[in-house]
């Protein structure tokens, strides 16, 4: 084995880590890639034998580009994931380890990733880097070009943001609210649908560029206003219990083809967000192999 060979070998070894940091710093799985193909460039550039840590060396590279790519991101005033969903991530409901089966998230779900869009780069990267990897603030640091004690009040910050947006119910608990709102969808029964609706539901429904970009709704009245599109919805389509991002969903789909995607968030057995993915271009590019059998 060449000495570029097994470096290579090495890096395989840290990839799925490292995309799993690249997605929860940008939401877009095809970015994700982006930024992990740039830190093995950057590693087959770099003198290796002079990296004693490889896994918090790469953790570090990819942050750094992840950073760059959120600031070119917002300076050049794209759309950003703001007015639209992140990409979703799904598997089998029925997944033995949602750890394994999820790709990318345990538990991490599209509301919590909407939320993380708010913040700037710099908050976005420490509370990633810090909350969820545990990197150490000295570590986060030089990315964000702060001082520890700076790079720790943007975590903090960002964490003022975040809490309250990925409450976390049993997974039993998680498909019974689920399953409810889908019972209640196909007979069109306005009152069950309200019973399971927290008094502050958000729906955003992300149809795609042709359908108007995304679509914001908020409260009851006006969520439970949509029973009609619903129950077309449940009674029209094949319904599949899935895993979005780790946690209870449905996969909607019409003569085998996929139409829409459909997060939950449960907080106190209501439905507190509710996340739809229904842009056709979007759809197409999701890998559904985990829901095979």
């Amino acid at each position: 084995m060449t000495p570029h060979d097994f470096l290579a070998d090495q890096f395989q070894g840290h990839r799925p880590h490292l995309k799993v940091v690249a997605y929860r710093m940008l939401g877009s799985l095809s970015e994700a890639e982006d930024a992990v193909q740039e830190a093995w460039l950057r590693l087959a550039r770099s003198d290796s034998g002079d990296i004693d840590n490889l896994g918090g060396w790469l953790t570090t590279v990819v942050g750094r580009v992840c950073l760059d790519m959120l600031r070119a991101r917002k300076a050049r005033r794209e759309e950003s994931l703001e007015e639209r969903l992140p990409d979703p991530v799904i598997s089998r409901a029925d997944a033995a380890d949602p750890e394994q089966e999820v790709l990318l998230a345990d538990s991490v779900g599209l509301a919590l990733l909407v939320v993380l869009e708010s913040l700037t780069p710099a908050e976005r990267l420490a509370f990633v880097l810090h909350d969820m990897f545990g990197l150490p603030f000295e570590q986060i640091a030089p990315i964000v070009d702060r001082t520890p004690v700076a790079a720790k009040k943007l975590a903090s910050r960002a964490r003022q943001r975040v809490r309250g947006a990925a409450p976390n119910p049993d997974p039993a608990d998680q498909r019974r609210v689920v399953d409810a709102f889908l019972d209640a969808a196909r007979s069109g029964d306005f009152a069950a649908l309200v019973s399971i609706l927290d008094p502050d539901v958000v729906l955003r429904a992300d149809g795609g560029v042709l359908a108007g970009g995304m679509k914001v709704l908020r409260g009851v009245a006006a969520v439970a206003g949509q029973l009609a599109t619903f129950q077309r919805m449940a009674t029209s389509a094949t319904t599949h219990p899935a895993l979005v991002n780790g946690l209870a969903g449905l996969v909607n789909t019409i003569d085998d083809q996929l139409i829409s995607v459909m997060s939950f968030t449960i907080a106190d057995g209501k439905i507190a967000t509710l996340d739809i993915l229904s842009d056709p271009d979007r759809l197409a590019r999701l890998d559904l192999t985990r829901l095979e059998p």
